[in-house]
């Protein structure tokens, strides 16, 4: 259990890695103005989403499920729990959402300035927050 646990942290954390980098790269893809840098993001961007951000999602929610089988019935009694979850759901929200938004800005079709990017990059910030006080805390 110990390894599945240390296995789902590592792939949160390179989660969340590729998540708050991300929006980053969209800041500054939304800021420049020449061909060759606009070429560059764009590689980036889909090598970020498709190479690192997207595996480690699917080993986070791996490891975790395989967490939850070893004491399901426990787990699912606890509050935090569903309120961890649901964040988990709405960060996989979030994940697709920034799959459609490389694809925007593959296809050259970006309608946001680089301010709503720098808000946007802000909100895993909050939610890895809020999850870590529930996991930890376990406030109910």
């Amino acid at each position: 259990m110990l390894w599945v646990k240390a296995l789902h942290i590592i792939s949160m954390v390179c989660w969340f890695a590729g998540l708050f980098y991300l929006p980053r790269l969209f800041v500054y893809h939304a800021m420049s103005e020449d061909q060759i840098s606009q070429e560059r993001f764009k590689v980036m961007e889909r090598k970020l989403y498709r190479g690192i951000t997207t595996p480690a999602m699917i080993a986070t929610l791996v490891f975790g499920f395989w967490l939850l089988s070893y004491n399901a019935s426990g787990y699912f009694s606890q509050g935090w729990l569903h309120a961890k979850l649901f964040l988990v759901a709405i960060l996989v929200g979030y994940h697709f959402y920034s799959g459609v938004l490389v694809k925007s800005f593959a296809a050259n079709k970006n309608t946001r300035s680089h301010v709503f990017y720098r808000w946007f990059n802000e909100f895993p910030v909050l939610i890895l927050v809020i999850v870590i006080i529930l996991v930890v805390v376990k406030p109910f």
